[in-house]
């Protein structure tokens, strides 16, 4: 599991910060998160190829998370992609997109495919064989959702020893790695679990950007392996958190040790601060295994 940060501040972006925006790529995926403005510029400067970007996920209306997507869109165009596009986020997003669309008379010559979402609880919104993403209900000014990403139980794996000892046929290897029970070539039934091991552990991400302090969304993320949650004042402006429906580094937190995850990261700060390492330090009074977003940074789990 791979994550990239194209951007992870938050209102406007500057001359060396960007606004939100990651690509996280799992079992064989390759997920868009966010697209605050500027985000094809960065996806070029990290190699990133487009077209193995087939589902990108949106998480509110508001300009520094999606700013960057109508000219995105358009970039596919002009490069005569051919793949379909799946778009997730909040109903209104297909009425934004395809009215710059209409004006400029530059419609896609591609499937575009929107998901609008309005929900106030979770939900399945993607499955395949490899993985399923959940929405994850946050609390800000308009309505947003985080994402939860899942892997699948992947194959088991084959003792070959024992496979060999147990005298299964070839034939029935890839049953074996897929968890059945098999029958050998003496006619006898031999139980998965006596010639096979787990496969690797599936691992799960969870991104919460935008949302006041929210202890409901801890059942949906419990365990997850990594948490991005905003934190964008330290405890110095805490007073504004409920204000703007935003939360703190010390919040990300409690929320990442309730929710038991294996690492939390700390993004969309707020641009009055110069630098970052007070968000790490309040963060670190809850919650011990705190990583630092920072625009260009890659994170491998």
């Amino acid at each position: 599991m791979k994550l990239t940060i194209l951007g992870c501040y938050s209102a406007t972006p500057r001359a060396l910060t960007n606004t939100t925006s990651q690509v996280l790529e799992i079992n064989n995926h390759m997920f868009l998160i966010d697209c605050g403005e500027g985000t094809q510029v960065e996806l070029r400067k990290h190699k990133i190829k487009f077209n193995r970007i087939k589902h990108i996920f949106i998480s509110h209306l508001h300009g520094d998370h999606f700013f960057g997507l109508v000219g995105l869109i358009s970039t596919f165009r002009l490069l005569t992609r051919e793949a379909d596009l799946h778009i997730y986020g909040p109903k209104g997003i297909k009425e934004v997109v395809t009215l710059q669309m209409k004006l400029a008379d530059s419609w896609t010559n591609y499937s575009l495919i929107f998901h609008e979402l309005t929900s106030e609880n979770s939900e399945l919104i993607f499955e395949d064989e490899e993985v399923e993403v959940h929405t994850i209900p946050l609390n800000h000014r308009i309505y947003t959702n985080g994402y939860l990403f899942k892997e699948k139980e992947g194959n088991r794996k084959l003792d070959m020893g024992l496979v060999e000892d147990a005298n299964i046929n070839i034939a029935y290897y890839r049953k074996l790695a897929q968890g059945f029970d098999v029958v050998n070539d003496d006619g006898e039934l031999i139980k998965n679990e006596t010639v096979t091991k787990p496969g690797l552990k599936p691992k799960s991400y969870a991104f919460c950007s935008d949302t006041m302090y929210k202890e409901d969304i801890v059942p949906i993320i419990k365990n997850a392996d990594v948490l991005y949650h905003e934190s964008t004042f330290l405890e110095m402006h805490a007073h504004l958190a409920p204000k703007t429906k935003h939360s703190t580094a010390r919040e990300a937190a409690s929320i990442a040790k309730q929710a038991n995850v294996g690492t939390l990261l700390l993004g969309h700060y707020s641009t009055r601060y110069d630098g970052l390492n007070s968000f790490k330090e309040e963060a670190q009074q809850v919650f011990e295994n705190v990583e630092l977003c920072e625009d260009g940074k890659t994170f491998n789990f």
